[in-house]
């Protein structure tokens, strides 16, 4: 039988959903896309206005009513919640960086004092208020190109991506400085897939568990704890980063208001990456974290 992949129509979810198609099949597996619509993709409004998991609901729909056999996430746009509907894996994790790609190849200290820089995203205008408070933060949605393309057109200085999506469609290169994550901390689970399969479905297990990379497995689940304890979505301004070495998790973990004036961060270490994420959101809330994301999400 050969196993239909779900995927978003998008030029990155349909490269990073190949790649993994390209993997099963390595392993020795019948696979190939289904593409499905989702509202994020007609629905051009902000994230924050549509809803938490908009790129993941008609996914999971269709994986649910066997329209198709394995899906594929963006781990990043999961709720947090698991839905044990499904049964999910991890399989190797991109680069989880945050990249600034800017007219003249400029870094953000170089853009002119009220340059226009696109994102959409709570967690990244908090860092870069915080850094630049100068700056004209403008919304953005649409796919990779159509971004970069309002930085081509003049009508931005700059806009900031997630490093990963740009290096899967192959223009890492078009990024003029790829910030370290003491810098601008990414989301949870930047860089990390999810792939998902009906948990009852035995040959769809056995195929994505041929996939499976436990340390980014471990270091996404302990950054999205920290989401889940919060008891913040995906749009939150909230950042995790997480390194293993020799089976020690350390995560560094932040809460931000809109405006960058107020930043709580912390950094964790442990072996358990549930213990290291709910560690990393006591002591955030202890230190006023949702009082911060108030600020940030009024109403």
């Amino acid at each position: 039988m050969t196993l239909k992949i779900g995927t978003r129509g998008s030029k990155l979810a349909t490269t990073q959903s190949g790649h993994m198609r390209d993997a099963l099949i390595a392993a020795g597996f019948a696979a190939e896309l289904h593409i499905v619509t989702t509202a994020g993709d007609v629905n051009m409004a902000p994230v924050e206005r549509i809803g938490v998991g908009v790129f993941t609901q008609a996914l999971r729909d269709s994986l649910a009513n066997h329209e198709c056999d394995i899906a594929v996430h963006s781990f990043k746009d999961l709720p947090t919640a698991s839905d044990e509907r499904f049964h999910l894996i991890v399989p190797v994790r991109a680069d989880n960086r945050e990249a600034l790609i800017a007219r003249d190849g400029l870094t953000l200290e170089q853009l002119p004092h009220g340059a226009k820089v696109g994102t959409s995203a709570p967690r990244r205008i908090s860092q870069l208020r915080a850094r630049r408070p100068d700056l004209d933060i403008r919304p953005l949605r649409g796919n990779i190109d159509t971004r970069m393309g309002k930085v081509t057109s003049g009508e931005l200085d700059a806009v900031v991506l997630a490093f990963a999506g740009l290096s899967r469609v192959g223009q890492g290169d078009r990024a003029t400085e790829v910030f370290s994550p003491e810098t601008i901390i990414p989301a949870p689970a930047q860089g990390a897939l999810a792939i998902e399969c009906r948990a009852d479905d035995a040959q769809a297990r056995a195929a994505i568990d041929s996939l499976v990379d436990s340390v980014a497995y471990t270091g996404a689940v302990a950054e999205r704890i920290v989401l889940n304890r919060l008891e913040a979505g995906c749009t939150a301004p909230v950042a995790a980063h997480s390194s293993i070495v020799n089976g020690v998790i350390t995560l560094n973990a932040g809460v931000f208001s809109l405006d960058g004036h107020t930043q709580l961060t912390c950094t964790v270490s442990g072996s358990d990456p549930v213990e290291v994420g709910e560690q990393a959101a006591r002591d955030l809330i202890s230190r006023g974290a949702a009082e911060v994301m108030a600020i940030s999400n009024p109403g």
